[in-house]
């Protein structure tokens, strides 16, 4: 028993060792690489279309109906928040100051009454009652002169405006209308004199700060792609990170949504642009990058063929993706070894043919 072990140890290695001469590694075209460390590896190459966050999306929309008499801002232009975006000139708007208008005269008027009848009721003079109805009535007033301020102020007049209103008393249809935030005006959707009704939109904008890109994934390959995967836009510097993974398959392509939003600010990039990107696995053992060429396989298993001082030794890997020409693999390697880079296929005729003792 202990000699059939000692065959059996002497067989195996010689099955996992492969003598060449140099003018044989010449004949049969085998060329040697150094074995190139990986820290990553692309999972998915995809295209991706730039978006930005619906939460910093705005539409500014018309609050009043009008005719849109000056336009300040076209699409691409920089906005700071409050800049008059156009001008509007709105018959309803005249109503509604001329309503506020008339109320505060109301709460006036009603004011004398009511520190009277204050006065008296602490003097017991009047009764409760009469007390009641004079409050009553001058605080329904001052809550109608407060929503039609209210309503102004929606409209699009400023809390300054409509207090110079009050003092003046001299009315003006011409609806401001304001960016709601410092941005990039995305669309214009209205022409100078073209008439608008209530809630139409007039423009977008948004803050570029932050951007996402969105990757429609074939789902059968979802499972290779976690949140936190590394994203990286071709020919540029620009990275991303996977942020949200879609939970249903669209039933047309067959796909699932990625999000991945882009790190800084850009100015490479640009809304609605569709661009190619990699998906990036960073890798937490020690893989190296090899040719294609490099890896032959025989009964289900993986090798490459690694430089002795007799020839070669057949090593087994573990191959974790590929990129183009080139596959990422794993195996028992230190930095500094050699392998055939090329001619793995006919390594491997001669290894099976000593392994098989011809």
């Amino acid at each position: 028993m202990a000699f059939v072990f000692i065959f059996d140890v002497a067989q195996s290695y010689a099955e996992d060792t492969l003598q060449l001469t140099q003018q044989q590694l010449v004949n049969l075209g085998i060329s040697l690489g150094s074995l190139e460390s990986a820290q990553q590896f692309t999972v998915l190459n995809a295209p991706a279309k730039v978006v930005i966050p619906a939460a910093n999306e705005y539409s500014v929309s018309a609050s009043q109906t009008g005719l849109i008499a000056k336009l300040n801002a076209s699409m691409g232009d920089s906005v700071k928040k409050g800049q008059v975006l156009a001008e509007v000139n709105s018959p309803e708007l005249l109503a509604t100051q001329r309503l506020y208008l008339k109320a505060l005269n109301d709460v006036n008027l009603n004011l004398l009454a009511y520190e009277r009848d204050k006065k008296l009721i602490t003097e017991g003079i009047i009764a409760d009652r009469r007390w009641q109805e004079t409050s009553n009535q001058y605080n329904t007033l001052v809550y109608e002169a407060n929503e039609l301020k209210q309503l102004l102020e929606i409209a699009g007049m400023t809390v300054s405006e409509v207090d110079q209103l009050a003092k003046s008393h001299q009315l003006s249809g011409q609806l401001k209308v304001r960016a709601p935030i410092t941005g990039v005006v995305l669309d214009r959707m209205v022409k100078l004199g073209e008439r608008v009704n209530l809630q139409a939109p007039l423009f977008k904008i948004a803050t570029l700060d932050e951007m996402w890109l969105e990757l429609n994934i074939p789902h059968e390959r979802i499972g290779r792609i976690m949140a936190g995967d590394e994203v990286l836009i071709d020919d540029t510097n620009i990275t991303a990170e996977v942020m949200l993974i879609g939970q249903s398959v669209n039933p047309d392509n067959q796909t699932l949504l990625v999000k991945a939003k882009i790190h800084g600010k850009q100015t490479e990039v640009r809304a609605g642009q569709t661009i190619n990107t990699q998906i990036i696995e960073r890798l937490k053992t020690k893989a190296f990058k090899v040719p294609n060429t490099a890896i032959a396989q025989h009964e289900g298993k993986v090798f490459v063929f690694v430089r002795n001082a007799a020839g070669f030794t057949v090593t087994p890997i573990a191959v974790l993706g590929k990129q183009g020409d080139d596959s990422i693999i794993t195996g028992g390697f230190t930095d500094d070894q050699t392998i055939a880079i090329k001619g793995a296929v006919a390594l491997k005729a001669q290894w099976l043919g000593l392994g098989s003792g011809e």
